[in-house]
């Protein structure tokens, strides 16, 4: 019996617990909602997503603050996460989850290096923010990224729907 992907058990998941979906992705450009529509049926559950790649876009379409893309910077978790917030709220899903990070070869610095990246999950007012980081080509680090964020986004439904655990 072939085993199920990562992406098929996000989509049971969230059909299980009757939730949806919405991502908002920089340094990935698309990457998760592109593994997550590969998946029959998925448009059940998967409300959409924003390719958040400039600045202007995480302000006037996730609402995520000048003042937080300043103070932080655009690769952070405290941006990671309201860009989460903001796929949740303006796409109407039960989950949002955001990606920020810098793929390279450019763009790194000795603070923040190409391959750093945060990923986060919002659900209602709970939200989860992950430091990754990974070595390798553009490619190999936006493949990687996307498949923390979707292993991330399976994390948070498998303990929202464990009732006996208790909440941090």
């Amino acid at each position: 019996m072939k085993r199920k992907t990562i992406e098929e058990e996000i989509k049971n998941l969230l059909l299980k617990r009757a939730m949806t979906l919405a991502l908002a992705e920089s340094c990935t450009g698309g990457l998760v909602g592109y593994k997550l529509t590969a998946i029959p049926g998925i448009s059940d559950v998967f409300n959409g997503g924003v390719i958040a790649y400039s600045n202007d876009v995480k302000i006037s379409i996730l609402g995520v603050s000048k003042f937080a893309l300043k103070k932080y910077g655009a690769v952070s978790p405290e941006v990671a996460q309201l860009m989460a917030r903001g796929a949740r709220c303006g796409l109407s899903a039960s989950i949002g989850a955001g990606i920020t990070g810098i793929a390279g070869p450019g763009g790194g610095t000795k603070e923040k290096p190409v391959g750093l990246a945060y990923i986060a999950v919002q659900t209602g007012c709970r939200g989860c923010v992950k430091k990754v980081f990974f070595k390798g080509t553009r490619a190999v680090i936006r493949e990687k990224c996307a498949n923390a964020l979707l292993k991330l986004i399976y994390d948070v439904l498998m303990f929202s729907g464990n009732k006996s655990g208790s909440e941090k």
